[in-house]
C-alpha cells in the first residue's frame, strides 16, 4: 500500500501532472481545515452579535460577518468538517451497499441477479437530484436525512460497477486456478474477487466526493438539508443569497469554499483515474 501511495505521488508531482498536484494541495488544505477547524476558527460559529451584523471583510473579520453578526470565516472553517463528514458517510454507505448487492448478483446469477439488477434499474430510472429531494422531503429536512437520501440515490451506480468488475474477474484463469486448488468461500471472494475489483470503485468514489458535497449543499440550499444555525456551506449560501447585491461577502465565501473543495476532489480523482490506467502511466 505504501508503494502504491508513493507511485501515485510520483504520478501527480508538479512536473508531470500539475493539475493533479493542484488537486492534492487543495484537498490537503481542506482536510487540514476540517481537522483543525475548532483551533483555526477565530470566533464561535454560533455566537450572535447584532451590533456587528453585515460588517465587510476586515482584519478583525477576514470574511466579514453575516446578518446575525456571526464571523463567516469561523462558520466556513467549521462547515468544512461538516461537509467532509457528510461526503464520507454518503460515499461509504453508497459503496458498501452497492458493492454488496452488485457482487451478490454477479456471484449468484440466475433470478437473484435479475431481481437485484431490475431493482437497480428502477432506482436509476429516477433523476438522482429529484429522487434525493423526494426522499429527503419524506424523511424530514435535516442533514442526516439528506445524507441518507443521497446514499439511497447513489448506491445503484456502485452496484452496476461492482457487478461488471466481478463478472469480468471471476472468469479469469487465476480465479479458476484458485478454485482448482480448493480456495473457496469468503477467501475466494475477498482475496481474489473483491480485492481486484476495488480499483475502479476507489477511483469512482474519489470522483464522487466532490459531487456528494455539491449535492448535500444543494439540498441544504433549498431547505431539505442542514437547518439553521448549522454552519453548512449550502445553508450559508441560502441564508446569504438575499444579501448578494448589497453584502456580497455573505454568500460568496461559503460558495467559494464549495467551489475549491469540489475542484480539488475532481482534480485528484482524475489523477487517480489516470494513474489506474496503465496506458496513461507509461
Amino acid at each position: 500500500m505504501i508503494e502504491g501511495l508513493f507511485g501515485i505521488w510520483r504520478f501527480v508531482r508538479p512536473s508531470r501532472n500539475p493539475l493533479g498536484f493542484l488537486g492534492v494541495v487543495l484537498v490537503a488544505g481542506v482536510a487540514i481545515c476540517a481537522v483543525m477547524a475548532p483551533m483555526l476558527a477565530p470566533y464561535s460559529p454560533y455566537k450572535v452579535e447584532l451590533a456587528a451584523r453585515l460588517h465587510p471583510p476586515s482584519w478583525e473579520h477576514p470574511f466579514g460577518t453575516d446578518e446575525l453578526g456571526r464571523d463567516i470565516l469561523s462558520r466556513v472553517l467549521v462547515g468544512t468538517r461538516i461537509s467532509l463528514q457528510a461526503a464520507v458517510v454518503i460515499i461509504g454507505l453508497s459503496v458498501i451497499l452497492g458493492t454488496l448487492l452488485g457482487t451478490m448478483g454477479a456471484l449468484t446469477g440466475g433470478w437473484v441477479d435479475d431481481v437485484l439488477m431490475r431493482l437497480t434499474d428502477s432506482f436509476l430510472a429516477f433523476p438522482y437530484l429529484i429522487f434525493a429531494m423526494l426522499v429527503s422531503a419524506v424523511l424530514g429536512p435535516s442533514l442526516p436525512n439528506a445524507m441518507l437520501a443521497i446514499s439511497v440515490t447513489w448506491w445503484p451506480w456502485y452496484a452496476r460497477l461492482a457487478r461488471g468488475q466481478v463478472l469480468s474477474i471471476k472468469g479469469q484463469l487465476y480465479v479458476e486456478a484458485a478454485r482448482a486448488v480448493g480456495v473457496g468461500g469468503m477467501r475466494l471472494f475477498f482475496y481474489y474477487l473483491l480485492r481486484n475489483a476495488l480499483s475502479p470503485l476507489i477511483v469512482q468514489a474519489t470522483l464522487d466526493v466532490g459531487y456528494a458535497i455539491l449535492l448535500t449543499s444543494s439540498l441544504s440550499f433549498i431547505g431539505l438539508g442542514a437547518q439553521p444555525p448549522t454552519p453548512e456551506w449550502g445553508r450559508m449560501v441560502a441564508d446569504g443569497r438575499q444579501y448578494l447585491l448589497s453584502y456580497w461577502w455573505v454568500p460568496i465565501f461559503p460558495g467559494l469554499a464549495i467551489f475549491v473543495t469540489v475542484l480539488g476532489f475532481n482534480l485528484i480523482g482524475d489523477a487517480i483515474r489516470d494513474f489506474a490506467d496503465p496506458r496513461t502511466r507509461r
